[in-house]
């Protein structure tokens, strides 16, 4: 048997549970860093999944060479435990002598202190109906199956503004969604990667939703889109 985890992103302008290891002081993370990244904790429209995806992201913009030596280390380590029942475990594995795992390990290293992102309730439900969409019609991409686009879908409720799509395909939890689409193997412009680690575009709200999926197990859509323009 075969798993085959995939990632899509777009960029417009205008596991089961992880067991903790024992971190070195320096990879302690203080109770203030893990509240501050807990950004959707009160809402009430994501499941706890969900609400992880933004808090890891959250984390990983904090202090991304912390993340990578405690969080990113927890997932590696049981997803290779799990992946060792498929017959293509040496693709599927995080393998920590290939080029995106130590590209990874490089960027973010120069991550520190970045802004937060923070749930919007419409950018949500945006990423229900696409989520919803691609389970009913067993698609994988960015297009609706009426055709519509990312600018298309998101632009209706937020016009004018920065906005990019990741889609994740084959994870129930957040951490997991998470740390595929940094790793971002196989996408060599690493678009998923830059989306959660970069600035340039002042994406700072998101919308998040896992669902099943026929063809893949889960889909995850994340959408972000830049803050309002100063008045």
């Amino acid at each position: 048997m075969k798993f085959i985890p995939i990632a899509f992103l777009l960029l417009f302008f205008g596991l089961g549970h992880v067991n903790a290891q024992s971190y070195t002081s320096d990879n302690i993370w203080t109770q203030e860093e893990l509240d501050n990244a807990n950004t959707a904790r009160n809402t009430d429209y994501l499941n706890e999944e969900e609400k992880k995806i933004i808090f890891y992201m959250n984390l990983a913009r904090t202090d991304g060479q912390k993340f990578f030596n405690t969080f990113f280390q927890d997932f590696a380590n049981a997803y290779n435990i799990d992946m060792q029942r498929y017959s293509n475990y040496d693709d599927l594995k995080v393998n920590r002598k290939d080029k995106y795992y130590r590209g990874l390990e490089q960027d973010l290293r120069e991550i520190k202190g970045l802004p937060l992102f923070s749930p919007d309730e419409t950018l949500t439900w945006i990423a229900q109906q696409h989520a919803k969409d691609l389970s009913k019609n067993n698609k994988a991409g960015h297009n609706s199956s009426d055709g519509r686009t990312v600018k298309d879908r998101i632009s209706k409720f937020y016009p004018r503004r920065a906005m990019a799509e990741n889609l994740a395909f084959g994870f129930s939890k957040g951490l997991a969604n998470v740390c595929m689409l940094l790793l971002d193997k196989n996408v060599p412009d690493l678009g998923h990667r830059k989306t959660i680690l970069g600035t340039g575009y002042n994406l700072s709200l998101v919308g998040v939703n896992i669902k099943t999926h026929p063809g893949y197990r889960y889909c995850a859509v994340i959408d972000f889109i830049s803050a309002p323009a100063a008045r």
